[in-house]
């Protein structure tokens, strides 16, 4: 009897012998969970945790029980809280039914490789905290200001600060230790000329804020120097949420089938800043609490489960969220542990699921700014966003690209992570492949033992193109089994797949393989995308882009023109394709440090038009007509040359 294991946030899946451990699982499916003993049961680095409940996108149902009983050992090496909290050691637990499981940062082997870079980019450093010292007079019995009086009028006549300034209430607490600590010389953070975040004792200069992209599948988070605008740590995580959904209607289900889902990503979401923003100061020597702003930015379903908002409504017609505008709100109100009194600032809605990410984006490239060209800017993710247009008019649409390009719903996909193939070649002629792995600096079949584990985001659209490039698939998508060559073949399923790399090349000691289903995925995905596009192209009345900018990290790592044979946006001359790297994290960045851009959001966000594409009435048919590749009908006079050089394979 096998049973469904599901790794998170790996997104590796398998159907598994009953009675294997789950570290077993793990190495069959090519998942790494450290265990450094071996399985010998006594270091308890494989922590896991078992996630229950029904996950509809998964069709299964998780539970303890579907493990066998707890062991001595794992109670040896795991506390009381984590036990209460469903933790187990993959080396000790038998599989006994589905099971949904979540491995830890900690516990994980691979690192996935994270793109947190975005490009250079100029800007105005105008935060919207910054510190004032000041020398008071100390109280006596003729004097009777309170402190914060006497702060105040200090700040309004030694820095000009208006005279009405506020102070946080946990500030106010601790104020008379402060100012007498400081022998009543103190450091006063304020907060946009309004409130009075922190003081501290003394002469301090430490002014350091923190801008965060939470993304569906990872956050990248930049700790920057708000005195220079010096970016001073870079650090990324995968989005802890994954354990709940791989996209933004898997977790809106998740939270309205579950009473307490929507809690339970909230919590998540926040464990994962409060990690990062731990991590990240103790790498310079501070402290969590020295972070005194932060900026959010994530989709709109990110959006409101960061702010534990119910994102129902989100899943249903008219698709209105909680909220649009730009929000501050108290760092502690979240449960986010940086500086007690600090406010975090996120970027405002554009509309339903285009939300502060993409308004992030667009500060950053600023094509409201271009006078003529007509830009397209695609942020390529599990729910991908479009923007087209100059400074005449801009448009957007938000398309669910889902997570295939991601390694998720591929039968060998995985995230980037050292083993996955990230770039593939196949000879047209004789078919024989050339791959990358993440990790190894040579190619295949340079080196014959690549420790192959999957293929990762890059290697999917490359595996694409390949096989359409070579007369493996024709333009509808479909194998050629007429073709008679050992990588072709049915697998066991009896369905067509192509071998990438042979069992003894990989670390799983099995052949991996790209199958008609994986193929499938990925024209799901770039068929949304290039529908969306094509959709705003005709909404502003053009027949042509004069550039495609690639966001997001995965946009950073694909072959444009492996992207373009496959149809994932219009045609475009290849040196005009450029990927811009994180630009949704730059533009949390722009806004930590510089309050004009905050302002700039609001104005863009209130400006630019959304598309709802899907109640186009031909949605359907443009949707089966960009299912093919590149496309049933439109033309790619651009990359003409490399579809006439497709063998004609009979």
């Amino acid at each position: 009897m096998q049973h469904q294991v599901i790794f998170q946030p790996s997104g590796r899946r398998g159907m598994v012998e009953r009675g294997i451990t789950l570290l077993e699982a793990a190495r069959e499916l090519g998942v790494d969970i450290e265990n450094l003993c071996g399985g010998a049961k006594v270091c308890g680095k494989c922590k896991v945790k078992i996630e229950e409940g029904f996950f509809e996108k998964f069709g299964i149902e998780s539970s303890m029980e579907h493990l066998s009983p707890l062991q001595e050992e794992e109670r040896d090496c795991l506390n009381e809280a984590e036990l209460a909290d469903n933790y187990r050691l993959a080396c000790c637990c038998e599989v006994l039914g589905d099971v949904l499981v979540f491995v830890p940062e900690e516990s994980r082997g691979a690192k996935q490789v994270v793109l947190e870079t975005g490009k250079e980019r100029k800007f105005n450093l105008n935060p919207a905290v910054r510190k004032y010292y000041v020398e008071m007079p100390p109280a006596t019995l003729e004097d009777h200001r309170g402190d914060f009086e006497r702060l105040r009028e200090a700040l309004h006549e030694q820095h000009g600060l208006p005279a009405d300034l506020e102070i946080d209430y946990f500030v106010l607490r601790d104020l008379p230790n402060a100012v007498r600590e400081g022998q009543w010389k103190v450091t006063a953070t304020v907060w946009c000329d309004r409130e009075i975040i922190r003081v501290e004792p003394g002469l301090k200069d430490t002014l350091v804020g923190l801008a965060v992209d939470i993304g569906t599948t990872t956050v990248a988070a930049y700790l920057c120097d708000l005195r220079t605008g010096q970016v001073l740590v870079v650090d990324s995580m995968m989005n802890p949420q994954v354990r709940y959904g791989e996209d933004v209607l898997s977790r809106i289900t998740y939270s309205m089938m579950n009473e307490d889902g929507l809690e339970k990503m909230h919590q998540a979401i926040i464990e994962g800043l409060n990690t990062l923003a731990r991590r990240m100061t103790e790498k310079i020597g501070l402290l969590p609490a020295d972070i005194v702003d932060m900026t959010l930015v994530f989709n709109t379903a990110m959006q409101h489960i960061a702010l534990c908002i119910d994102p129902k409504f989100l899943g249903r017609s008219p698709f209105a969220p909680g909220t649009k505008q730009s929000r501050n709100i108290k760092a502690r109100d979240l449960g986010v542990n940086i500086c007690r009194g600090a406010i975090i600032h996120t970027l405002p809605v554009e509309s339903g699921f285009v939300g502060p990410d993409n308004v992030a984006v667009l500060i950053a490239e600023e094509p409201y700014r271009e006078p003529e060209k007509i830009r397209l800017i695609i942020d390529i993710g599990t729910n991908g966003e479009i923007d087209l247009g100059n400074e005449k008019r801009l448009l957007c649409t938000s398309c669910a690209t889902g997570p295939a390009l991601e390694g998720a719903q591929i039968k060998f996909g995985m995230r980037a992570a050292p083993g996955a193939i990230e770039k593939i070649r196949i000879n047209p002629e004789t078919l024989d492949v050339s791959y990358k792995v993440i990790g190894q600096e040579k190619w295949y079949p340079e080196i014959q033992k690549t420790e192959a584990k999957g293929i990762c985001g890059s290697g999917i659209i490359d595996m694409v193109a390949q096989l359409f490039r070579s007369g493996v698939i024709d333009r509808s998508g479909r194998f050629n089994m007429k073709i008679n060559h050992p990588r072709v073949r049915r697998g066991a399923d009896g369905k067509p797949e192509f071998v990438v790399a042979w069992a003894e090349e990989t670390a799983i000691g099995k052949d991996i393989t790209f199958t008609q289903a994986d193929v499938r995925a990925v024209q799901l995905a770039k068929a949304a995308l290039y529908v969306g596009a094509r959709y705003l192209m005709e909404k502003l009345g053009v027949d042509k882009v004069d550039s495609v900018t690639l966001a997001g990290a995965f946009g950073s790592y694909i072959d444009r023109e492996s992207a373009m044979v496959i149809g994932m946006f219009p045609d475009c001359a290849l040196e005009n394709v450029q990927a811009v790297g994180n630009a949704a994290g730059d533009g949390a960045k722009l806004a930590l440090l510089d309050v004009g851009k905050r302002e700039e959001a609001a104005w863009i966000a209130r400006r630019v038009e959304f598309v709802e594409t899907a109640i186009e009435p031909d949605f359907q048919n443009r949707f089966a007509a960009a299912m093919a590749l590149p496309h049933s009908t439109d033309k790619f006079p651009h990359i003409q040359h490399i579809l006439d050089a497709i063998p004609k394979r009979k």
